[in-house]
C-alpha cells in the first residue's frame, strides 16, 4: 500500500483471480494498476482543465442521479456517439457481472472501456473539435467528455474509491459542497447503444492503427505528416466527414489527403486493405521499397492462412451440414472478404517488381 496505493492493490485483489480459488498476488500487477488510477487522474486532469471555469448544465431531479446535460443528438459527432455508446454497453455489462458476483470481470471490463477507448481513443479524437474554430462544436465535445467521465467513476467507485473520490471532489457541480460519490447512484440504463456508430468509428479505428503500424514498420519520425490516397467505395462520404479525424490520429498531411470512392493504384505505395477501403502511403522517400515487398509478402502468407482455414471449414460437409446457419454465413463471407483482400495486395506487390 506504502509503494502502489489502496486503490492499486484493492484492484489487484478483486480483478486479478477467479472466485474460490487461491490468487499468487504480482507485485507487477499491482504496479500496473497504480498505473491505471494514474492514468485516470490525469484523463480527469484534462477533462477538468477544459472545462475551465464554466458552469456546467446538469440533469434536473433527484440530486442523488444528478449528472451533467448531453448535447442536443444533432450536436454530437461520431466520436462521441460512439464513445456514449460504448458507455452504455459497459455499464450494462459492468452491472449484469456485478449482480451475479463476477467482481473480477466486471474490473476488467471497465479497465478496457476506460483505458483504451476513453482515455486513448475518445480523448485523441476529442482533441480535434475541443481545438478546433467552431465554439458549438468546442462546447459538445467539453460536455460529452464530462458526462462520460462523470458516469464512468461511479462505476468504478466500488473497485478504485479512493481516487474516484478525489477526483469527483474536482468535478463543476458534482464535488465539494454537493454530495460525496460514495452516495451517488449507480447510472441506470442508458439509450446511447448504437450499432451504426460502433461500427463507423470502428472503421476509422482500424484505418488509423493499419497506418500507424505501416509508419512503424517503415521507422517513419513520429511528428511527420505522410501523404495517404484511399480508396474508399461505399464509405466515401463517412471517411470524407471525418477526414479531419484520420489526419489527426494518424498523423497525415491534410494538404495531400485524397479520398474517393475508387482511385488508381499509385506505382511503388504501401496498400493497406482494412475498414472496407484501400490505403495507399506513397513509398517514395519515406520507406525502404524491399521492406514494403517483405511487409506484403508476409501479409499475403496470414492471409492465405487464415483462408486455407475457412476453405477447409467449407469444404467439411460436416461443419456446413451441423454448424448453425448463421455460423456458415459469417465464414462465408469472411472468405469472400478475405479473398478480395488477397487479390488487391497481390496487386500491389505486382507494382513494386
Amino acid at each position: 500500500i506504502r509503494d502502489y496505493g489502496t486503490d492499486a492493490l484493492r484492484f489487484t485483489l478483486l480483478t486479478g483471480g477467479t472466485p474460490g480459488n487461491d490468487m499468487k498476488l504480482s507485485v507487477t500487477r499491482i504496479e500496473a494498476n497504480r498505473n491505471f488510477a494514474n492514468k485516470i487522474w490525469n484523463a480527469a486532469r484534462f477533462v477538468i482543465m477544459n472545462l475551465g471555469d464554466e458552469e456546467m448544465a446538469l440533469s434536473d431531479g433527484d440530486p442523488f442521479d444528478r449528472t451533467y446535460a448531453l448535447p442536443d443528438a444533432a450536436a454530437l459527432a461520431l466520436p462521441d456517439r460512439w464513445i456514449l455508446s460504448r458507455l452504455a454497453d459497459v455499464r450494462d455489462e459492468a452491472t449484469r457481472l456485478i449482480d451475479s458476483f463476477q467482481l473480477g470481470e466486471a474490473g476488467r471490463q471497465l479497465y478496457e472501456f476506460l483505458w483504451n477507448e476513453y482515455c486513448d481513443w475518445y480523448i485523441e479524437a476529442a482533441k480535434v473539435r475541443l481545438y478546433g474554430d467552431d465554439p458549438a462544436q468546442a462546447q459538445a465535445t467539453r460536455q460529452v467528455l464530462a458526462y462520460v467521465l462523470e458516469q464512468s467513476l461511479r462505476l468504478l467507485h466500488p473497485f478504485m474509491p479512493f481516487v474516484t473520490e478525489a477526483i469527483w471532489e474536482n468535478l463543476p457541480g458534482m464535488g465539494g459542497e454537493n454530495l460525496a460519490l460514495i452516495v451517488a447512484r449507480w447510472p441506470g440504463a442508458m439509450a446511447h447503444q448504437s450499432d451504426q456508430a460502433d461500427d463507423a468509428f470502428g472503421r476509422i479505428q482500424e484505418m488509423v492503427r493499419a497506418i500507424r503500424n505501416a509508419r512503424s514498420e517503415y521507422n517513419v519520425e513520429p511528428a511527420r505528416r505522410i501523404i495517404a490516397q484511399i480508396s474508399a467505395g461505399e464509405h466515401e462520404a463517412l471517411l470524407r466527414e471525418n477526414a479531419p479525424l484520420l489526419v489527426s490520429l494518424a498523423r497525415l498531411d491534410p494538404e495531400q489527403l485524397t479520398i474517393a470512392a475508387d482511385l488508381p493504384t499509385p506505382s511503388k505505395a504501401a496498400a493497406l486493405a482494412h475498414g472496407g477501403a484501400t490505403i495507399y502511403l506513397p513509398l517514395a522517400g519515406m520507406v525502404d521499397l524491399d521492406a514494403e515487398r517483405k511487409r506484403l509478402e508476409k501479409e499475403l502468407a496470414n492471409i492465405d492462412g487464415q483462408l486455407q482455414r475457412i476453405n477447409g471449414l467449407l469444404n467439411n460437409p460436416g461443419f456446413v451440414g451441423k454448424a448453425p446457419a448463421e455460423v456458415v454465413e459469417r465464414e462465408r463471407a469472411k472468405q469472400d472478404e478475405l479473398t478480395q483482400q488477397r487479390e488487391q495486395l497481390a496487386s500491389h506487390m505486382r507494382e513494386l517488381v
